[in-house]
């Protein structure tokens, strides 16, 4: 258990318990504000009932995102000192205006959002969700374009002490890296907040109550995620992972398992990678399909990793398969079962399909698992490098930080995240179990003064 170990099991607890949140609120960012302008559309109490509820869920996601991602912000200090300091001319930038723009943009108008329905207009509580939403995916892009400098390096410059100096913020921000994977996450977050919807719309018919509701959740939701569950795989996903390919080999190697380079490469299905022997163990495999995926061809050579340095081998590489193979794996399922409710929906026999609303009910946690296998995947497809080809993951982390404080802090932060967990479960229960008809506790408390 190395300093080194121990730093990046921190990050990687603190970075994945906190994206638990942020993918639901900037999933359902867009979807209130459907529900929002269909409200304002017909004039109809329902919809805009529903976007108070949603906007209820949002806000209890908001804080424990904030409460759960402040932490993060220290740890470039006390964890990754020698990062910051090398890096912190480039990632300083957009890490600071993600929380002076998109934060303050965010969270203002969700507190219009949330108390100020019988205050503003109809037209102006819409434009503070469309400015929720501004926030919410605005606040996702410095983060990514962030990432993506450090997966992709661009615009800098290499001072003599050995600081990066960032030559064109522009440039920065257009980053190809952080743009195809803005996309590709952004879609990901929608399939979170579409499958938590049409969850909750499921459970409210297969509970027998709350119907009206029900039927309008489990509506929004099916169609926007069979979209975005379309739209994850191709093209987001499908550019995405050939920009990989071209810029990343190790990673696109580890990710599809491919130890040896060769013409009309094929794509392994099910298997488990074995580094001793370099190969892949029980495979199911489709021939020739990498090869046609990345370059259009089925005859295509797709870089394996017998042609990279055994020191530029992704870290963890059986882990990194399993990551891609879960991501791809429930990706297809997403499509599987949405497209098929959406035609349930349009035959009119969603609402009283029983058995795909137990499916659909019982899936929501499975965009759960698929994002954090996503992030995984690309984070464990960069080793062993912090910041591609320019810093090894072994020159980022403070050294001066022993492994047992390290260790220390580790599990604190478990216990301590375990605690909220089970109070933010608490609160969404009570939310779901109360519906959209209750009344924010808020507005009781100042009726009974």
């Amino acid at each position: 258990m190395t300093s080194e170990l121990i730093h990046r099991l921190h990050f990687a607890f603190t970075i994945t318990f906190h994206y638990l949140f942020p993918q639901l609120t900037m999933g359902l960012a867009l979807l209130i504000v459907v529900l929002k302008t269909a409200a304002l559309k017909t004039n109809g109490e329902l919809w805009d009932r529903a976007a108070h509820f949603w906007g209820r869920i949002f806000g209890i996601n908001f804080v424990f995102g904030v409460v759960t991602g402040i932490p993060m912000e220290f740890e470039f200090g006390t964890n990754w000192a020698r990062f910051s300091r090398l890096s912190g001319g480039v990632i300083g930038q957009p890490l600071a205006m993600e929380g002076v723009f998109s934060f303050f943009l965010e969270s203002a108008f969700l507190g219009l959002f949330l108390y100020g329905g019988n205050r503003l207009s109809k037209r102006m509580h819409w434009f503070s969700s469309v400015m929720v939403f501004a926030g919410s995916w605005l606040s996702g892009f410095f983060i990514i374009v962030t990432d993506a400098w450090m997966q992709h390096p661009v615009a800098y410059d290499r001072l003599p002490n050995g600081q990066f100096e960032m030559l064109s913020f522009w440039q920065l921000l257009m980053n190809p890296w952080g743009l195809l994977q803005y996309m590709h996450n952004m879609t990901g977050a929608v399939i979170t907040g579409s499958f938590v919807m049409a969850a909750t719309g499921a459970f409210y018919l297969l509970d027998g109550r709350m119907q009206n509701y029900g039927r309008t959740f489990l509506k929004v939701g099916v169609i926007a995620g069979a979209i975005a569950s379309i739209l994850i795989i191709f093209p987001t996903g499908d550019l995405h992972g050939k920009y990989v390919a071209h810029n990343q080999p190790p990673a696109m190697a580890g990710m599809e398992g491919v130890f040896k380079t060769e013409p009309g490469t094929g794509i392994v299905l099910i298997g488990q990678p074995n580094e001793e022997t370099g190969q892949i163990d029980n495979p199911i495999v489709v021939n020739d399909m990498l090869s046609f995926l990345i370059y259009g061809t089925t005859k295509a050579e797709v870089k394996g990793l017998d042609q990279i340095p055994h020191d530029q081998w992704p870290t963890a590489l059986p882990l990194l398969y399993y990551a891609y193979h879960i991501m791809a794996g429930l990706g297809t399922y997403f499509v599987f079962v949405m497209v098929l409710s959406a035609f349930l929906l349009w035959r009119k026999k969603l609402y009283t399909a029983r058995w795909i609303q137990w499916a659909l009910l019982l899936s929501f946690p499975l965009p759960y698992i698929a994002n954090t296998a996503g992030w995984m995947t690309a984070e464990l497809g960069r080793q062993p490098w912090l910041v591609y080809g320019l810093m090894r993951t072994s020159e980022g982390y403070s050294n001066t930080v022993s492994a047992s404080n390290g260790l220390f802090t580790l599990i604190g932060f478990m216990g301590l995240y375990t605690v909220l967990g089970l109070l933010f479960t608490v609160l969404i229960y009570r939310e779901i179990s109360n519906g959209p008809e209750a009344k924010p506790a808020l507005a009781v408390a100042a009726h009974a003064n």
